[in-house]
């Protein structure tokens, strides 16, 4: 099945570096203020959601599922709710990363909530590429810049990082403690990450 793409209202500044990571199959949700993004991002909207109160509803023949004003759901989580309702297993958010840091906050939470309903997720902006790992193994190539493993839902154990300038054997990473940032992957190798609990956000800076 295809992936869910859902764009968000964030600033983008490199949109060549947004658009080479979208499918031509994707399936793409634009959020509110998200539309803003639909010119330069050069893609199909698939489906429209917002409570349209930082855009205005461009009354397009599409899909348009219009929200209130006073909800639980952001029009992110909303999104991406009904993407999963639609059967979607991998999802890509962008446009979701900020100045908003609450909002910024609130949608890298979002990939915690997908790990958890079995969804792959993953958050793109200019600079950087984030994920979770929890239960399966994940690699880091060395074309990214750096990596980072942070921690911000309980406690990490058995945190083992293979191939980096710093590496890990069966360490735990706490939310108060934080010194997973700015690792490097041993050029010519690729970094093995394997958690035996817990989740951690993997950020891979991109070399630019």
């Amino acid at each position: 099945m295809s992936r869910c793409v859902i764009i968000g209202g964030a600033n983008i500044k490199d949109y060549d570096y947004i658009k080479s990571q979208l499918n031509g199959d994707d399936f793409n949700i634009f959020c509110d203020s998200g539309l803003k993004h639909l010119r330069s991002l050069e893609i199909t909207a698939h489906l429209i959601v917002g409570d349209f109160d930082s855009h205005t509803n461009p009354q397009l023949s599409i899909e348009t599922i219009v929200l209130p004003c006073e909800k639980d759901d952001t029009d992110t989580v909303f999104a991406v709710k009904e993407g999963i309702k639609r059967g979607f297993d991998e999802f890509l958010l962008i446009g979701v990363v900020g100045e908003r840091f609450d909002h910024t906050f609130g949608n890298i939470s979002i990939l915690l909530y997908l790990d958890t309903q079995g969804k792959r997720g993953s958050i793109i902006d200019d600079y950087s590429h984030i994920t979770v790992v929890s239960q399966e193994p994940v690699l880091v190539e060395d074309s990214y810049e750096f990596f980072s493993l942070l921690n911000i839902s309980g406690v990490a154990k058995g945190v083992t990082v293979e191939n980096a300038k710093y590496p890990l054997k069966d360490a735990e990473i706490t939310c108060d403690y934080q010194y997973g940032i700015s690792n490097e992957v041993i050029k010519g190798k690729s970094s093995r990450i394997e958690i035996k609990e817990g989740k951690l956000l993997l950020v891979k800076i991109r070399k630019i």
